[in-house]
C-alpha cells in the first residue's frame, strides 16, 4: 500500500463522525432502548389510597415513553426548535421535552378500571450535541454555518445553562464475574472469591473467602459480619452433603477440603438454615418475622444478577447456591495454586462506563424521584375529594431538576463527583482529547502503584503516553487513536444459541439446534 492510499484510510477513519462516536452510539442506545427499559423495571407507582375500609385502591401504570428535539419556551408561551449555538449565546440547556403514557387506574382484580390515561409532558432530558434527536443532526457543513455552528466541531457533549459539559467515561471492573485473589491484609493465607452483583442500577459485592482454619464464610450486603458457606447453601434449598460437594467440584483435593467444612457445619436441613440467618439478620425479634426477613435478605440482597423475570424463586434459589459454589472452587484452586490469583488491571477484567450508561443510571433516580412525587400529589389530591387526573398529579419539573443538575455540577448519583466536566476549550486537540479521555474510580491520594502502571492489555486500547502528571498520573487515560470501543448488546438468547451450535449441552430453554462443531473445538 502506497504513502496515498495510507493517507486516505487515514483520512476516512478519522472523520469528525469517529471521534467521539462512542459517546454517540452509548447516548442514541440510551434514548431508544435505554429510556424505555428503565420505564418497564418501574411498571407501575403505587400508592397508599384504599388502606382505609371503604376506598378503593389506585395505582399509576406507565407506558411508553418518547423524547423529541430540543425545544426552547419563549416569554410569550410559544415553542421553538432550539439549536446550540443559540442554547449557548442565551445561557439555557440544550434539552428536550419527554413525554410518556401513564394511566392511573382504580379498585383491584376484575374491579379495576382505567379512571385517567394520557401521554404527558415528564420533563426536559439534555440531550447531547450530534446525538440522532440534536437538531442539527445531519446537517450539510453550509447549513451548519448559516445557523452559526462549527461544521468541524466533534459534538459528544452537553449544553447546561450556556455550559458545555463533557460526562468522562468511568472504568470500573466487571460487574457479575467471579474474581479470585489473595487478601492483601494476610498475605497467602487467606483466598477470596469475589462478584460484583449488578442488576437495574443496584450493586452488591459478595466475597467467599476461605479462612486460615480452611472454613469457607460468605459475606453481602445486609447481613453484618459473614455467613457460613454450608449455611448459606443450604438455606438455598442445596441439602445433602454429596450434592454441595459434587457443586464444588469432583476433584479429590476440593472434595477433602469440603468435608472439613461439612464437618464443621451446624445446621443439616433448609429450614434449620433459613433459622439460623434469621437469627442473624433480626436478632431480639419474633420468630415469624425473622423466618420473614432471613427469606427477603437471600432474595433481595444475595447475587441479585441472577434473578430473571418468569423464572421461579425456587430455581432462583438453587442458581444462587450453584454459584456460590462455583466461587468456593475457586478459593479451593487458588490455595491448591490450581490457577492464579485474577488480575484487577487486567483489561478483560474491566468494563467502561459511557455516556448512556451513565445517563441510564441518572434516569432511573431521576424517575423514582418523579414517581415518589406523583404517588404524593395523588394522595393529597384524593384527600381532597378532587377528581384524579394525570396532568395535576405530574410536576414536570421534578424529573427535569435532577436530569440537569448533576450534569451542571459533575455530582452523580452514587455518591461520584467530577463525573461531568466542562469541555477542553484551548484547541481543537484539546477538545478531542477530552472527549476521548478515561477515569478511574480509584482516589488520588492513595499510591495504587499496579493500577497506574502500563499495563500490557492496554496495547492498541489506551494511550501509552497521554496521562497528567502529579497525582493523577495513570489514573486518568486517554483512548488511543484507532480505538474503537465495543457496545454491551445484551442478547442472551443468541449467546446460548451460539453455544448450542458448537455442541455445548445443557443450555436451558435451548433444544434442538444443531452442533455445528464438537465441544473439543
Amino acid at each position: 500500500m502506497n504513502r496515498e492510499d495510507r493517507r486516505a484510510i487515514s483520512r476516512e477513519y478519522f472523520s469528525k463522525e469517529r471521534l467521539a462516536e462512542h459517546h454517540y452510539r452509548s447516548f442514541n442506545s440510551f434514548l431508544t432502548r435505554g429510556m424505555q427499559e428503565v420505564v418497564n423495571e418501574k411498571g407501575t407507582i403505587d400508592t397508599d389510597i384504599g388502606d382505609k375500609e371503604d376506598e378503593e385502591p389506585v395505582h399509576v401504570e406507565l407506558g411508553d415513553v418518547r423524547i423529541v428535539t430540543p425545544r426552547v419556551r419563549e416569554a410569550d408561551g410559544s415553542e421553538e426548535l432550539l439549536y446550540p449555538q443559540e442554547a449557548r449565546l442565551r445561557n439555557i440547556t440544550y434539552a428536550a421535552p419527554v413525554f410518556m403514557e401513564m394511566s392511573i387506574v382504580k379498585g383491584e382484580g376484575e374491579d379495576e378500571r382505567v379512571v385517567d390515561a394520557t401521554e404527558t409532558k415528564v420533563g426536559r432530558m439534555p440531550i447531547m450535541v450530534g446525538s440522532e434527536k440534536c437538531n442539527i443532526a445531519g446537517f450539510s457543513d453550509e447549513e451548519l454555518i448559516e445557523i452559526g455552528e462549527d461544521p468541524a466541531d466533534p459534538g459528544g457533549y452537553f449544553i447546561v445553562n450556556g455550559s458545555e459539559r463533557v460526562l468522562m467515561t468511568s472504568e470500573d471492573l466487571a460487574p457479575n464475574k467471579i474474581l479470585a485473589e489473595y487478601d492483601t491484609k494476610y498475605g497467602d493465607e487467606i483466598q477470596v472469591a469475589k462478584t460484583f452483583s449488578q442488576r437495574r442500577g443496584y450493586r452488591a459485592l459478595v466475597l467467599a473467602e476461605r479462612t486460615r482454619d480452611g472454613l469457607l464464610e460468605v459475606s453481602f450486603p445486609s447481613v453484618s459480619g459473614s455467613v457460613n458457606f454450608v449455611t448459606l447453601v443450604r438455606a438455598l434449598g442445596l441439602e445433602s452433603d454429596e450434592e454441595i460437594v459434587h457443586r464444588v467440584s469432583d476433584d479429590p483435593e476440593i472434595v477433602k477440603f469440603m468435608l472439613e467444612n461439612l464437618e464443621e457445619a451446624d445446621v443439616q436441613t433448609e429450614e434449620e438454615a433459613i433459622e439460623k440467618l434469621g437469627k442473624r439478620v433480626a436478632s431480639g425479634q419474633g420468630k415469624n418475622y425473622q423466618l420473614k426477613r432471613a427469606n427477603y435478605v437471600i432474595d433481595r440482597y444475595l447475587l441479585p444478577h441472577l434473578h430473571e423475570e418468569g423464572v421461579e424463586e425456587e430455581d432462583v434459589r438453587i442458581n444462587k447456591a450453584y454459584y456460590l459454589c462455583r466461587m468456593a472452587e475457586a478459593c479451593f484452586e487458588l490455595a491448591l495454586d490450581r490457577r492464579e490469583p485474577d488480575d484487577k488491571d487486567h483489561y478483560a477484567n474491566k468494563r467502561l462506563k459511557v455516556s448512556g450508561d451513565l445517563m441510564k443510571d441518572l434516569f432511573r433516580t431521576a424517575l423514582n424521584k418523579l414517581a415518589r412525587d406523583v404517588k404524593y400529589q395523588l394522595e393529597r389530591a384524593n384527600m381532597r375529594n378532587r377528581q384524579l387526573s394525570v396532568n395535576t398529579v405530574v410536576r414536570s419539573d421534578v424529573l427535569t431538576e435532577r436530569l440537569e443538575h448533576p450534569i451542571a455540577t459533575g455530582n452523580w448519583v452514587g455518591g461520584r463527583s467530577g463525573v461531568s466536566q466542562l469541555v477542553d476549550r484551548t484547541d481543537f486537540m484539546g477538545v478531542l482529547s477530552h472527549l476521548r479521555r478515561l477515569r478511574s474510580p480509584l482516589s488520588r491520594s492513595q499510591p495504587h502503584f499496579e493500577a497506574r502502571d502500563l499495563h500490557a492489555t492496554q496495547w492498541g486500547r489506551i494511550c501509552p503516553s497521554e496521562t497528567p502528571e502529579g497525582p493523577n498520573c495513570g489514573l486518568v487515560k486517554n483512548f488511543a487513536q484507532a480505538m474503537e470501543l465495543s457496545q454491551n448488546i445484551d442478547d442472551e438468547q443468541g449467546l446460548k444459541r451460539e453455544l448450542a451450535s458448537m455442541g455445548v449441552e445443557g443450555i436451558p430453554g435451548i433444544e434442538g439446534v444443531e452442533p455445528t462443531a464438537s465441544a473439543d473445538d
